[in-house]
């Protein structure tokens, strides 16, 4: 949620007073020699090798991450780092005999653990035994082998003719691959197995890669970016959000479903025409940016605009508004003005996390709904381990307000999964019109098939303005919840400290937006957040200018507010039309 800048190094303005000159200096001189922290910690090492080796690893409590590569030419590279202590040369053992190589990293506690980076030559064959660090292995290998206790094993490794094996000995099977593997079988013990080839089953064994991976209970993520891991692994039935989701078309959100539950995926597949499940293209752009396929489009973008101490400024028309793309300055052809209807879209979390605070939702949504203006058209759409469409888009708050009776609580939250819904069905007929989001929630998301960052692009392509309203849980304070990248295992981590991880991404959904993040800290201040949101959807112009960017380069856009001390804060553009 919050992002800590690093203090650049200043040089330090010393006093005319001469005789505190000399003081100064010395203590400057020996700032700048001493020796940054993270490289005491570490160690690095240089191992000559043969051409073809074997390199087997072992690092009980710490991180390992292997990675093969044409540029280790007959040479095995060790870099040890430590959060906590220093690394000494005693404390990685490593030798060199004929075409093995054996590195031996000495136990230490989970604070002052010992993380490897271990380079080998293209074909090496590794190996690697740990019990809850996660293990990463990527690039061109000949084999993997790989054992865990809880750790996290990932794989990036070229599978177009390889050997699978995947053991887990004392859970159910959690991976996620991005090829079909064979079917799991359950052995005898409570053990489960997949095991078979993949790709070209006639290549030769010397050229086919083999992977042998063994955990008790750990996460096996196969040729997946670890950030792309949903909140819940298990192969399940779609839900009727998955399903609209399939046939909006978004290739993003689409193959993260296929990942996640691919029988279920290809069996619902079937009963689609073909014209429902062709994918669409996504252009990927940065909030603030957006790009074009063709030159001369009509392009929206809102604009919120307040003074220096954050009034809105209203009464604007399109002569106050200067809009520069790419540094040129772009035609406004339309501005709709602060008192122009939205389509608002209240998204209310009714899972089990939230489930004895239903009467109050009712209530908290039924005084926003009295502080929106007559004008904007409201839906209602709640969700727990699916959603629930209460009302679609309608000005009648009478009916909305009876509708809020019929919400069903309990069960699991797939916020992401609601979230996508919204922005690729709800909102796909509005494309282009004054759009916005608001969801009430407490951000844990533990049900959906789609990731936060399929369902952040997804959000950049709609234009909606999105405003997170998040009650914490209150289950793990935030105090005591690690930074993911600093721990033994970042997956495991980032899905056990959810509330943490809940802020963080509210956040960067309303700063790729253009709209707020409000982390709600008593149940009591959702309404003056409501009526803070009113406000901001208030204060926002949406602004139709001529675009003349070329086919391939991003939009950077400004725009000025002819008002002293105005300040501008834009959603992401989207294409309305050709001209």
């Amino acid at each position: 949620m919050f992002f800590l800048s690093k203090p650049a190094h200043t040089c330090v303005r010393a006093p005319r007073f001469r005789k505190h000159l000399f003081v100064l200096f010395t203590l400057a001189l020996l700032v700048c020699a001493a020796p940054p922290t993270a490289s005491a910690q570490s160690l690095e090492r240089e191992l000559g090798t043969p051409e073809r080796v074997t390199v087997s690893i072992r690092n009980r409590n710490g991180r390992v991450t292997v990675i093969s590569s044409d540029e280790q030419q007959k040479k095995v590279t060790i870099k040890a780092t430590s959060p906590g202590a220093a690394v000494a040369e005693a404390d990685v053992r490593s030798t060199v005999a004929g075409e093995t190589v054996e590195i031996d990293v000495r136990a230490r506690s989970e604070r002052d653990r010992i993380d490897l980076t271990v380079r080998v030559p293209a074909k090496a064959k590794v190996k690697v035994l740990s019990e809850a660090g996660a293990v990463d292995v990527m690039g061109d290998v000949a084999a993997a082998e790989v054992s865990t206790t809880t750790g996290t094993i990932h794989t990036d490794v070229p599978l177009d003719a390889a050997d699978v094996n995947l053991l887990w000995q004392t859970s159910r099977p959690r991976f996620l691959s991005d090829v079909t593997l064979p079917k799991v079988s359950e052995r005898a013990g409570g053990t489960f197995l997949i095991k078979g080839k993949l790709g070209d089953p006639h290549t030769k064994k010397t050229e086919r890669v083999r992977l042998d991976l063994t955990t008790e209970r750990g996460v096996m993520l196969i040729n997946v970016d670890p950030n792309m891991v949903p909140s819940d692994l298990r192969e399940r039935q779609l839900t009727e959000a998955a399903r609209a989701i399939v046939r909006s078309g978004n290739s993003d959100l689409i193959d993260a479903i296929r990942k996640v539950s691919p029988r279920f995926f290809g069996d619902y597949e079937q009963t689609l025409p073909a014209h429902q499940i062709q994918p669409t293209l996504a252009s990927h752009r940065s909030s603030g940016t957006a790009i074009t396929s063709v030159a001369q489009q009509l392009v929206r973008v809102n604009a919120s605009v307040t003074d220096r101490h954050g009034r809105a400024i209203g009464g604007l028309s399109a002569s106050d508004f200067t809009v520069f793309e790419n540094g040129q300055e772009r035609k406004v052809t339309e501005v709709a003005p602060t008192s122009a209807p939205f389509n608002l879209v209240l998204l209310l979390d009714v899972s089990g996390s939230v489930e004895d605070r239903i009467d109050f939702i009712r209530k908290a949504a039924r005084d926003f709904l009295s502080t929106v203006s007559p004008q904007d058209r409201i839906a209602i759409i709640s969700f727990r381990d699916d959603i629930q469409v209460i009302s679609n888009f309608t000005t009648d708050r009478r009916l909305l307000f009876n509708r809020l009776n019929d919400i069903q609580a309990g069960g699991g939250t797939a916020l992401y999964d609601a979230l996508a819904y919204v922005l690729v069905d709800t909102l796909k007929p509005l494309r282009g019109e004054r759009t916005a989001v608001v969801v009430m929630s407490d951000g844990d998301d533990n049900k959906s098939f789609v990731p936060f960052p399929s369902v952040l692009e997804a959000l950049i392509e709609s234009g909606a303005l999105v405003y997170p309203l998040y009650v914490p849980s209150g289950l793990i304070p935030e105090s005591s919840v690690p930074q993911p990248s600093l721990t033994l295992d970042p997956l495991r981590t980032r899905y056990l400290t959810i509330t943490s991880r809940a802020a963080e991404e509210g956040q960067r959904l309303a700063d790729a937006s253009g709209g707020l993040f409000y982390s709600i800290r008593r149940i009591e201040d959702l309404q003056k957040a409501y009526d803070d949101v009113v406000t901001q959807l208030r204060t926002a112009y949406t602004i139709t200018y001529l675009s003349n960017a070329g086919t391939t380069s991003e939009r950077r856009i400004k725009i000025h507010a002819n008002r002293e001390g105005a300040m501008v804060r834009l959603s992401t553009a989207v294409n309305v039309a050709t001209p």
